[in-house]
C-alpha cells in the first residue's frame, strides 16, 4: 500500500470518515487527489465497510459491488484501464395491465429468463 503515503486524505483521516452530507465534502478531497483509483480499488477489493474511499461512499461502494459480483480484483481492472459498464438495455415498453391478467414481464427480464433456461 505504497499509495497510501501519496493520498491527499492522509492529513485528515477524520474528514474521511464523516457522515450524511458531510461525505460530499469529503469525496471532494479525492477528486484532486492522486492516487484515487489506488484507494477506491483498495476499498472494493477488501470490501471496507465505513468511510468515503476513492471518492464513493459505503453505499455507493455496496451498490457497485453487488452490480458486478463477478469482478475478482478491482485493482486489475482499473490498472487495465477497462470500465465495466452496465449492460446496455433495450427501452422498456409501456404496458399497461387488464383488471384480471398478471402483469406484464419487462424485456429485460424475459431475456434473463430466456438465457437462463437456453
Amino acid at each position: 500500500m505504497d499509495w497510501v503515503d501519496r493520498g491527499l486524505c492522509r492529513t485528515q483521516p477524520e474528514r474521511m470518515f464523516a457522515e450524511g452530507a458531510a461525505q460530499n465534502e469529503a469525496k471532494t478531497v479525492c477528486f484532486k487527489c492522486p492516487v484515487q483509483l489506488d484507494c477506491l480499488a483498495y476499498a472494493l477489493d477488501h470490501r471496507e465497510e465505513h468511510g468515503v474511499w476513492g471518492a464513493m461512499t459505503e453505499r455507493e461502494r455496496r451498490s457497485l459491488l453487488r452490480r458486478r459480483p463477478g469482478v475478482a480484483s478491482w485493482a486489475e481492472v482499473f490498472r487495465a484501464g477497462t470500465t465495466h459498464r452496465e449492460p446496455e438495455l433495450e427501452p422498456e415498453p409501456v404496458r399497461v395491465s387488464r383488471p384480471g391478467r398478471a402483469p406484464a414481464i419487462p424485456a429485460a427480464e424475459v431475456a434473463k429468463l430466456r438465457a437462463v433456461s437456453a
